[in-house]
């Protein structure tokens, strides 16, 4: 095991608070738009498919996120528990961004994530739609970077 496949807690089998815990780490990283940083939760050989994507690895999740957060800007997402059982975690999401035009979007989906026994994702399967919407339509406004524990979830924003 290398310095990158240290243990990343919390570890399965999850409950409902570990699970919740997982699902806010990940929205953290994402949030920073750093895509080594969010790679680093995921195994070497981990497999996505991300609407009709299909990426497999750290390098190729890397690459996946650059071409990503390129096009997504202003990216800011909200990540909800949905289920867990054992070592795996079910999450509904909704992220907001603009493309280089200026046009805004409400990115809606769910994922199915499977963690190995060290807490690193080996799968994680995407299921995505964006509808556009104008400025004054959205919802996730804080600055750039991690959620503000105030700022309220999916529930509450009635995603």
């Amino acid at each position: 095991m290398t310095a990158t496949d240290s243990p990343r807690p919390p570890l399965p089998p999850f409950d409902h608070v570990s699970a919740a815990r997982k699902v806010r780490l990940a929205e953290d990283a994402w949030n920073s738009r750093d895509p080594v940083r969010v790679s680093l939760a995921y195994t070497h050989d981990s497999q996505w498919r991300n609407r009709a994507e299909f990426v497999v690895g750290r390098e190729a999740i890397v690459a996946f996120l650059e071409r990503k957060w390129a096009r997504e800007l202003d990216y800011r997402l909200v990540k909800e528990l949905w289920a867990c059982d054992g070592a795996r975690i079910a999450v509904r999401f909704a992220y907001e961004w603009h493309d280089d035009s200026g046009q805004w979007f409400r990115s809606y989906g769910n994922e199915n994530w499977q963690f190995n026994d060290a807490g690193l994702m080996q799968r994680r399967i995407a299921s995505i739609n964006d509808a556009p919407i104008d400025a004054a339509a959205r919802l996730l406004h804080w600055p750039s970077g991690r959620r503000p524990d105030e700022h309220p979830g999916l529930s509450a924003l009635s995603l």
